[in-house]
């Protein structure tokens, strides 16, 4: 287990035994990865909302969960998706993507390739990017990329498989790598210079495949 992970474990056993700093701990944690997610299934304005509602149901039902960080950050995945889609049924609008990327800046540093591939396209236009996707692309770059889960835990919070989520990841993936190399995409990373954009674009799939396809 890595030290963010050990750490956020040991977090999550305090929190459940009721120690509010430790639950602050957790909250500080997983928040800014999670409200990412939800971004890419709500409306910018109503994002903030659902990811309270989501965060009030994780703490009702914490002492209920039993498991590692790595399942805990499924299972607030699993929970703010469950509220954003009951979001989307209230109101009758159809999910979309669309987030700002603010929230995911002051993360630590990725613990893969996949977090590097992320970081390859650049600080201003990532979750822009991401938006353009289709939406089964769009989650499953999110789930596995942003919030971090492997495929097997990102195919729990979409009731799907594992092998389509890493199908669906890897494609995403390569179209983000086609849309980072357009010309709209240029626009979107700050001082590149051709050479460096076209190499940044083979980088998500060249760097992040392998551990999408492992995991």
């Amino acid at each position: 287990m890595q030290g963010d992970d050990a750490e956020l474990t040991a977090a999550l056993g305090a929190a459940q035994e009721g120690d509010e700093n430790a639950f602050r701990t957790v909250y500080r944690a997983v928040q800014p990865r999670l409200l990412g997610y939800v971004r890419t299934l709500v409306p910018e304005a109503d994002a903030e909302d659902v990811a309270s509602e989501a965060w009030f149901q994780i703490a009702r039902d914490l002492d209920r969960f039993s498991g590692d960080a790595d399942r805990f950050r499924g299972w607030t995945a699993r929970i703010a998706r469950n509220r954003a889609l009951d979001h989307i049924r209230a109101r009758g609008r159809r999910p979309v993507q669309g987030a700002d990327e603010s929230e995911l800046t002051g993360l630590p540093d990725g613990v893969d390739t996949a977090d590097e591939a992320l970081a390859s396209l650049g600080t201003g236009r990532t979750m822009a990017l991401i938006s353009q996707l289709p939406r089964d692309q769009a989650e499953a770059v999110v789930l596995r990329v942003v919030v971090g889960l492997d495929a097997k835990g990102a195919a729990a919070v979409l009731g799907k498989r594992a092998g389509a989520v890493r199908t669906a990841a890897h494609r995403g993936l390569r179209k983000l790598a086609e849309l980072l190399d357009g010309p709209d995409g240029a626009d979107g990373v700050e001082a590149t210079i051709p050479d460096q954009r076209l190499n940044q674009s083979l980088s998500v799939t060249e760097r992040a495949a392998p551990t999408l396809r492992k995991t």
